[in-house]
């Protein structure tokens, strides 16, 4: 119900104060479960994503976010909160069953924002969801700096891939390296 209320106000201020551009929205489906993965250079990514769609996306986010009245908030935004101090199987199942109800996960696989350290190691999550729920991942990138009215920040979505079952860990790798080529790309 919130999401409803909260997402057109996001992304008025979204266009409005970061203008960001997005570059292959159509790599999107507009209907059935797919995972939006991407790189997390600042704490407003998720918003952005979350602009960049008519469809709800369900974020997994740090827990410390949860804290006060804000957790009602996210809670019914269909946020998924994650302890990153852990492995928590209740996180890996609660977005698996977004997607088996054909929704969207949107994930941050470095797991926190990279800092200005550059592309981050990524944590097995987002190709786990995808390999057990035969999702496919849209990569995107989120490039530019967050400056008000500047017009500099880009997201970029590439094609979905599909995630090979049978090496998650040669998979996790393979979706770092598209997104760290498109990184550098331009």
């Amino acid at each position: 119900m919130l999401y409803r209320i909260f997402r057109p106000l996001i992304k008025l201020i979204t266009k409005v104060f970061l203008r960001p551009k997005y570059i292959g929205l159509e790599n999107i489906p507009n209907e059935g479960n797919i995972i939006l993965a991407g790189n997390h250079i600042h704490n407003f990514d998720g918003f952005v994503v979350i602009s960049s769609t008519k469809r709800k996306v369900h974020f997994l986010a740090k827990k410390e976010l949860w804290d006060g009245p804000k957790k009602i908030v996210f809670d019914n935004m269909g946020l998924i909160p994650v302890d990153r101090s852990k492995k928590d199987p209740s996180v890996l199942a609660r977005a698996e069953a977004y997607l088996k109800k054909k929704e969207v996960i949107g994930i941050f696989p470095e797991g926190t924002t990279e800092k200005g350290r550059g592309l981050l190691p990524f944590k097995i999550g987002a190709v786990k969801m995808a390999s057990d729920t035969n999702t496919k991942i849209v990569p995107f990138v989120i490039k530019g700096k967050y400056k008000l009215f500047s017009k500099s920040l880009r997201v970029i979505f590439t094609k979905p891939i599909e995630i090979n079952s049978n090496d998650l860990e040669k998979e996790n790798e393979r979706l770092r390296n598209i997104i760290k080529e498109m990184l550098e790309s331009e």
